[in-house]
């Protein structure tokens, strides 16, 4: 009895140790300083290809230098740099009927060469129905891989001014997908009931853009060919249209809260020296934008070599479960989320299933492409998506956070990732997609 005794209390002991070291390396100061500063106005807004990036992207590398934490293997930095093309229109003249169309009544979507000319040889006319909604017919009419001069009632100026501000902007695209010849241009003209005859021709600038992931590793000791990661994306959205004086969209929630996380699970993990499998720490860019980042880091890796992936989103307020709590996406496609809730037993932080299956999440951010590839790739958030007031504006700023959810929603990953990053758990695989 004795010795169940003192072994108790040496087990209590060392609960209240860890508990100690957490609060001392994950510390409401230091998570400040991260956040303030990625969604400071002077990141811009962190959007791709921009200067404000490039700031951002010097800041992790700083914290991870400072951390000490080594580049991915076969990388000499920390930045993961790697290509894509941004397609920006310097062109575009529309006739129906022999009539010029004025520019800010047409939008186009689909261009990914340097020269398009549409006729009737090679494109249909449609038009919507003006008495259905309009962003499914709209979806739909992205979705038929046909040229078409697509023709949009006045009911839906608002609506189609709102896609042509997304859709003026410059694509980003592959290399496979420049100059493909089954790329589909569809071309919506607002305020044109009719048509019999049409010419449409644009004329595309291509640029070879640079991208870089900030990635960083702890390796490993008696597993170190098996890899956890955890991740966030460091890109927002930019300079937008001015709101009351304000047009940067901060993009403190999105995602810098995550790109913090991540940044601070590096530091508490590097203090514990106790990991037995590799841990990557890594903040995307371009997830705004399609992803890029994710995906190309997927590329570099061997898929059966992930054990986990912790993909942080919007940590930024409480969630609909309440203080403590945080949602796991896909949380039945693995055993991801119940090893995690295991190890956070006796404390007052709860993990729960996604709340929003109808928004598709699980295959909307990071972790989606491990994820497809049968990896236990999860995203962790807090964010009440369907209230959320705040989402891609320029009020996404550190004065909407709690900063304490953020601080219990890193401690609780912290302590629920243990038995996975010292190797004596090993989440179930999610089935591959087809």
């Amino acid at each position: 009895m004795k010795k169940i005794f003192f072994l108790t209390l040496a087990g209590m002991a060392s609960l209240q140790l860890s508990a100690q070291n957490i609060d001392k390396i994950i510390t409401r100061e230091y998570t400040d300083h991260l956040i303030k500063t990625l969604s400071s106005d002077e990141m811009q807004g962190r959007a791709t290809f921009t200067p404000g990036i490039d700031k951002a992207a010097t800041f992790i590398e700083s914290e991870f230098k400072k951390i000490g934490l080594q580049p991915l293997t076969g990388e000499k930095t920390f930045r993961q740099t790697f290509n894509k093309y941004q397609v920006a229109n310097q062109s575009t003249s529309v006739k129906i009927d022999g009539q010029e169309i004025a520019l800010e009544n047409i939008m186009v979507t689909g261009v990914t060469t340097e020269s398009v000319t549409l006729d009737k040889s090679n494109t249909t006319i449609v038009k919507l129905d003006p008495e259905k909604p309009f962003v499914a017919q709209f979806r739909t009419m992205l979705n038929t891989n046909k040229n078409q001069i697509v023709l949009v009632d006045n009911k839906f100026a608002d609506l189609f001014n709102r896609y042509k501000d997304h859709f003026s902007k410059p694509t980003t695209v592959d290399e496979k997908d420049v100059n493909a010849t089954n790329s589909a241009v569809q071309v919506f003209i607002l305020g044109k009931d009719a048509a019999t005859d049409f010419s449409a021709t644009f004329k595309s600038k291509v640029t070879q853009m640079p991208l870089f992931n900030v990635a960083g590793m702890i390796p490993g000791k008696s597993k170190s060919k098996e890899l956890v990661v955890f991740s966030g994306h460091y890109d927002h959205l930019g300079v937008m249209k001015s709101v009351e004086g304000d047009s940067i969209a901060n993009g403190a929630d999105d995602d810098a809260s995550g790109t913090t996380a991540m940044i601070a699970l590096a530091k508490y993990y590097k203090a514990q020296k106790n990991n037995e499998r590799t841990l990557i720490f890594v903040a995307f860019t371009a997830e705004e934008i399609g992803g890029f980042g994710a995906r190309y880091f997927s590329e570099k890796l061997n898929p059966d070599d992930v054990v986990a992936m912790f993909n942080i989103e919007m940590i930024g307020k409480d969630s609909k479960f309440g203080k403590n709590t945080a949602f796991i996406t896909g949380y039945d496609k693995s055993d991801f989320g119940k090893i995690l809730q295991k190890n956070l037993a006796g404390t007052e932080f709860t993990f729960h299933p996604d709340p929003y299956i109808k928004e598709n999440l699980f295959y909307r951010s990071d972790n989606a492409t491990l994820a497809a590839l049968g990896v236990p790739a999860h995203t962790i958030s807090t964010d009440q998506i369907d209230v959320d007031k705040f989402y891609h504006t320029v009020k996404d700023e550190y004065s909407t956070l709690d900063v304490e959810n953020i601080l219990s929603t890193i401690k609780a990953i912290a302590k629920s990732a243990t038995s996975i990053v010292n190797g004596t758990d090993t989440p179930t695989r999610i089935p591959k997609l087809k």
